[in-house]
């Protein structure tokens, strides 16, 4: 009998232990399987996320639908600013030439013309296309293009003091910019020869 105890236990000895990996395994599959709640809120997430990006989609399409609406005219628009820039042309010859100024006949020809632009100019507000106000305005190259700097010392430097060519503007979009004169920085010499001039005027 001791033979045999002593062979079992020897046996039991030499068992190899079981293997837990399993029920480890089960453990953690249990830990990591999603609560009902955890589900319903992942749903949700995902739902408002979706509901989130059609709304902006809906937005982008409205916001792309308003611009072609507001300006599906915009080439049309800027091409028809020469039709303005050839009447006001005419307009400023006829009246600059003083041999002209006593002719009736050319007078009721300028005063249809400004009745022209004047109709013009009322259909581009309408269509929310309006001049670019510029002169003694601060320059700005959003706005302005400057084609000649002058020197002004009763101004500031980098002040419109000169319009060559009007500026447009459709809404918050530039049609074309405002051809302008710029003041700049004076000399030493022309600010000692006025600062002359004035001593000896006050004298």
């Amino acid at each position: 009998m001791k033979k045999i105890d002593e062979k079992e236990e020897e046996n039991l000895k030499n068992e190899e232990p079981k293997d837990d990996s399993s029920k480890k395994n089960e453990n953690n599959d249990i830990k990591n399987e999603e609560t009902p709640e955890q589900k319903i809120f992942a749903l949700e997430d995902k739902l408002l996320r979706s509901l989130a990006e059609a709304e902006n989609q809906r937005r982008r399409f409205d916001k792309e639908r308003q611009e072609a609406f507001d300006f599906g005219g915009f080439n049309f628009a800027k091409e028809s600013l020469s039709l303005l820039d050839n009447l006001d042309r005419a307009t400023n010859s006829f009246k600059s030439d003083e041999s002209l100024k006593e002719n009736k006949d050319l007078n009721k020809i300028i005063e249809s013309i400004e009745v022209i632009k004047k109709d013009l100019v009322s259909i581009f507000k309408r269509n929310n296309v309006e001049a670019i106000e510029c002169i003694n305005k601060k320059f700005d190259p959003n706005f302005h293009q400057a084609m000649l700097e002058v020197e002004d010392s009763s101004k500031d430097p980098g002040t419109v003091v000169q319009e060559m060519q009007k500026g447009y503007m459709m809404k918050n979009r530039l049609l074309r910019p405002s051809l302008v004169s710029v003041t700049k920085k004076t000399s030493e010499n022309d600010n000692k020869n006025e600062n002359t001039h004035k001593k000896e005027q006050n004298n």
